[in-house]
């Protein structure tokens, strides 16, 4: 599985914000500082709810949050699954974490807060890691690390937390990109649809290793058994048809990434 690599950016526009000096180049800006919201430290453990508990194949449950953090971490694209206007829904988005919150665009998801404010969702991230092929198709299964987030997502509009949530979102996916590039304007901040959910009702579940079938009767099949590792990297940059001549590609993307 191939991830398309970013290209390189775009020059910024020619009219620039108030007060926008070139010996500092984001100055008039908003800026990404921290704000203060709620902290309350979450336990080392993951929340034992009725939603989080596992009926099923209870041995592939992790209930560190370090294991959390770390699936959260490897990625950058979660799964919103939402009631919109009755009808459940599951957006793709992407998003970034802190340790406490889960920061995503939210366009479908903030219009059904709006018509039904405490609705419940459900985020999900999940990385695949290999295909699981057995001497049976029944054995057959697959390697993953997935997470679930379950909550009440909140609106962010506080400018300089919303700013903080897009630079989160930004430098999981690229990082380094969002001191490289021009950063959000007042009025593109202000179109932007950001949302915020606890971290503190979440369940991981993953599975390792090769197929279950190697002590049974199926042993005895003259049929090849293991794992097809899957793995997720990014490509050459494509620069942008418009760039123009003499931008090169920036370190922080010129660098192998995994």
């Amino acid at each position: 599985m191939t991830a398309r690599a970013p290209s390189a950016p775009r020059p910024p526009p020619a009219a620039p914000l108030p007060r926008l000096s070139p010996s500092r180049p984001h100055a008039g800006r908003p800026s990404a500082k921290r704000v203060p919201v709620n902290r309350t430290p979450l336990t080392k453990a993951l929340s034992d709810t009725e939603r989080t508990r596992l009926r099923r194949m209870r041995e592939k449950g992790r209930t560190d949050r370090a294991v959390l953090d770390e699936v959260l971490a490897a990625g950058f694209l979660c799964h919103v699954g939402v009631m919109v206007d009755g009808h459940p829904m599951v957006v793709p988005t992407v998003y970034g974490a802190d340790g406490h919150h889960l920061y995503f665009h939210g366009s479908v998801a903030s219009r059904s807060l709006v018509a039904a404010p405490g609705t419940t969702v459900c985020v999900t991230v999940t990385h695949v890691d290999g295909l699981v092929l057995a001497r049976s198709v029944f054995e057959h299964g697959v390697n993953y690390r997935c997470a679930m987030v379950y909550g009440t997502p909140r609106p962010v509009t506080d400018p300089e937390e919303k700013l903080a949530g897009l630079r989160l979102l930004t430098e999981q996916a690229a990082p380094g990109q969002w001191d490289y590039a021009r950063r959000p304007s007042r009025k593109e901040l202000a179109a932007t649809a950001l949302l915020a959910l606890s971290l503190e009702e979440a369940s991981v579940k993953m599975r390792e290793g090769g197929p279950d079938d190697g002590d049974g009767p199926d042993a005895e099949l003259d049929v090849w058994a293991g794992v097809l590792p899957v793995t997720t990297r990014f490509g050459t940059p494509v620069p942008d048809e418009a760039l123009r001549e003499g931008i090169a590609l920036p370190e922080h993307l010129a660098s192998p990434r995994t």
